[in-house]
């Protein structure tokens, strides 16, 4: 079963989850027109679940929470956590004790703050300070509350993930095709990205290879914002000739949503690649090359 099941990871990974000869199905707050998934009811804002839907997964992959990329006002900061907080909790509340097999949550890098800094983190680290490193904290033990409902726990911290149908990338690609492609801040903020290919192939290799823990779902091979914008423009084959977007414009204009892309973090690969997962793309032009191809 998968939650946010329609939106961009949740999509293809039901696609790879299908070739798979999996069983899937979906929590939706309305029906989709989707072949060979089967489609289950819920409302958390109104503590609504169908009865049936926590009977019928051996594994469940939760997704679902509201985009950050929207102006932070007070009231979408509040919805932005009750999105991740209101479904893990109803759902563990409709679960019977030790019936799921697995339970794999995703979470993000965020965890280590919007400011980390350029020196690598693993999964031991400490978490980071401010708004996104506090709702990733309280996401994660959110999830934690449901060990005692499922064999096995996994936390999957993902990065910025490319794919070509949507998402970060085509944010970022936009003013590039424009022509006005430029370096955001002071464009040494790192980004960890991950092509959407390897972020479901590793929700795949969690699920069918009894790990269990927390991991960074990002490739081995971050950029800087500078580097990053330079070979996006490459790959689209557009010049780079815009100055440097000022940090005092973008927090004019976003607000305290400019943490996203004024902030980042080196987020280390390893603990994954010790399982036996080897990436695909481990390199952004690669990755790139395979997206705009």
């Amino acid at each position: 079963m998968i939650t946010g099941g329609s939106g961009l990871i949740g999509s293809r990974l039901t696609s790879l989850l299908l070739k798979e000869k999996y069983e899937v199905a979906w929590l939706v707050r309305k029906r989709y027109d989707v072949e060979q998934v089967k489609q289950f009811s819920w409302n958390p804002d109104n503590n609504f679940l169908e009865k049936e839907a926590m009977l019928w997964p051996d594994y469940i992959i939760h997704l679902a929470g509201a985009t950050i990329s929207k102006r932070w006002t007070n009231r979408y900061k509040t919805k932005i956590l009750e999105s991740r907080i209101q479904t893990l909790a109803l759902m563990k509340d409709n679960l019977e004790s030790s019936q799921l097999k697995t339970f794999i949550s995703s979470s993000a890098i965020g965890y280590y703050g919007a400011f980390a800094g350029n020196e690598l983190k693993d999964e031991s680290a400490s978490p980071g300070s401010g708004y996104l490193a506090d709702v990733v904290v309280r996401w994660e033990e959110e999830a934690d509350a449901l060990t005692q409902k499922a064999e096995r726990m996994v936390k999957l911290r993902t990065g910025i993930v490319l794919s070509g149908q949507g998402g970060a990338l085509s944010k970022m690609a936009t003013p590039v095709k424009m022509g006005v492609g430029a370096p955001l801040g002071s464009g040494l903020q790192m980004m960890s990205w991950i092509h959407i290919d390897d972020l479901c192939r590793m929700f795949l290799h969690v699920l069918k290879n009894g790990i269990t823990g927390v991991f960074n779902a990002v490739a081995p091979n971050p950029e800087t914002n500078k580097s990053f914008t330079k070979k996006l423009a490459a790959a689209l084959h557009r010049p780079l000739i815009a100055p440097p977007v000022p940090s005092w414009f973008l927090r004019m204009l976003l607000g305290e949503m400019s943490d996203i892309v004024l902030g980042g973090a080196n987020a280390s690969s390893g603990r994954i690649e010790t399982t036996g997962f080897h990436f695909r793309f481990t390199h952004l032009e690669e990755a790139l090359e395979d997206i705009y191809k």
